[in-house]
């Protein structure tokens, strides 16, 4: 792969992490009561992160067939799984390890396809 190409997935990635911290966002608003001080802090801040995920995926989604990219935004089931172990301290299971190497395998067999040359210039 060449170095240009791994920027490009790099930003990609980028764009999901951002795209799944709004889950955080989301899970820490659920944990106040609606239209409370704190509620609608994290609300604004689930809306930032949306806000500033859907510029970063205009741009990035530029650079691919949508195939690719929707495929690797799959990814964000890894990412989400993270932060809960990091910052929820939820648990990582088996099933939910399998299930997310799934998902990376179905990701590597349509990035793969991307290699052929079809990447966007």
């Amino acid at each position: 792969m060449k170095e240009n190409s791994i920027v490009k997935y790099l930003q990609l990635q980028g764009a999901v992490i951002v795209y799944s911290l709004s889950t955080v966002a989301a899970n820490c608003a659920s944990k106040y009561d609606f239209l409370s001080f704190g509620w609608m802090g994290f609300f604004a801040l689930e809306f930032v992160a949306l806000a500033i995920y859907a510029v970063i995926w205009q741009q990035v989604i530029k650079k691919f067939q949508l195939s690719v990219a929707y495929a690797n935004k799959a990814i964000t089931l890894m990412w989400s799984m993270l932060w809960n172990f990091i910052i929820f301290s939820n648990g990582i299971t088996p099933k939910k390890v399998i299930g997310v190497m799934i998902v990376i395998a179905g990701v590597i067999v349509m990035n793969s396809s991307d290699k052929e040359g079809k990447e966007i210039e």
